[in-house]
């Protein structure tokens, strides 16, 4: 019989390999695995930690000690806390970030936490995310460091980080641990960000339809911002067609560019493309402004294009009262009810006439 002689590194590839399939996945108890991810604008921060208990144990001072400290492994002679247990504790911001006032690029970084005993933490990111705890700190390889207070807090078995004081451009990040928490504030700058993503998405298919620089330019709006290249996206939704969306955006960016002239003829516009419930809307948005002739001409147009609608005669009730007709808008609130409307709009004519001290019994 031959005998085949296999190579010696091959012969060790194979055991290895062999030990690897062999093995199967098993939980890590003591510590157990995490992740928590927060949304602040579009943007996000994801933190990748495991999660120690107590477990009767003394912590402060004792499991976790003061300062910095020689652990007697590996390369860092003054190591922080870990702030977890097992691999680096992780956090990963998703665009450029601010950390307690402090500029972030975006990006991974190990978080480490350097506790003393006067009450004062520094919250540690490292450009090394990728090593066994802080064995192998190195100051060198600091992203950032700031410096909190840490607080009591109510009694926590298990590590845990968690996110609070959520707002439009902000979140804290909190650090829980039995009776203390470790808080830090991040921040992005949302709009900005938005604003970039948006110039880019509609660079691809995005920009194709005209939904794409229609939301654009509506984010302008709503936020009251970037002026000037939100009316060149109504432009361009405009340009891909034609509707109501368009001329509205462009109006409202007018009205807040204080170019009025330039507002009224983009709303009469949008007011040639309007359907049934936009129409209304323009309505009360004149309203809202205080220009209730505006509001009139556009509610009246309404009821003219829908006259058997009991919603629309109830809006245009409304605006009468309000510039002080109230026989004309007792006629279009009457009116409204005898068209059968629905729940809400019948309570709204009927709470109507109620306040101007008309007898209401006959629609109840």
């Amino acid at each position: 019989m031959r005998k085949v002689f296999l190579p010696l590194a091959l012969i060790i590839g194979l055991i290895i390999t062999t030990s690897s399939i062999a093995q199967i996945t098993t939980p890590r108890t003591p510590s157990p695995a995490a992740e928590v991810q927060q949304t602040v604008g579009i943007s996000t921060i994801t933190i990748n930690y495991s999660r120690p208990a107590v477990n009767g144990r003394d912590i402060w001072g004792a499991l976790v000690p003061y300062g910095y400290n020689n652990l007697g492994f590996g390369t860092a002679t003054a190591a922080p806390w870990r702030a977890g247990a097992n691999e680096n504790t992780t956090i990963t911001f998703s665009d450029n970030a601010k950390v307690e006032g402090k500029d972030i690029p975006a990006g991974t970084y190990a978080l480490f936490v350097g506790v003393h005993e006067d009450g004062k933490a520094d919250i540690i990111f490292s450009k090394n995310s990728t090593s066994w705890g802080s064995f192998f700190y190195d100051e060198k390889e600091d992203q950032l460091r700031v410096q909190v207070q840490y607080k009591e807090n109510a009694m926590t078995e298990r590590l845990t980080y968690d996110f609070t004081d959520l707002a439009k451009n902000s979140a804290t990040v909190v650090l829980d641990w039995e009776k203390k928490r470790f808080p830090f504030k991040v921040e992005f700058d949302v709009d900005a960000i938005v604003l970039n993503n948006a110039r880019n998405q509609l660079r691809n298919a995005t920009g194709f339809s005209f939904q794409g620089p229609l939301s654009a330019a509506n984010y302008c709006i709503q936020n009251n911002i970037n002026h000037e290249e939100a009316l060149q996206w109504a432009d361009a939704a405009i340009a891909a067609n034609p509707n109501f969306g368009g001329y509205f955006a462009k109006a409202r960016l007018y009205d807040l560019m204080g170019k009025e002239t330039e507002a009224v003829s983009n709303y009469d516009k949008a007011v040639e493309l309007a359907n049934k419930p936009q129409l209304n809307f323009m309505g009360y948005t004149m309203m809202g402004k205080e220009k209730n002739e505006k509001a009139m001409e556009y509610f009246k147009l309404n009821v003219k294009r829908n006259p058997k609608d009991a919603n629309v005669h109830d809006s245009l009730g409304e605006c009468y009262r309000k510039v002080g007709n109230n026989k004309a808008a007792v006629k279009e609130f009457k009116t409204s009810l005898s068209l059968s409307p629905i729940p809400g709009v019948k309570a709204n004519s009927i709470r109507n006439l109620k306040e101007m001290g008309e007898d209401t019994s006959t629609y109840e």
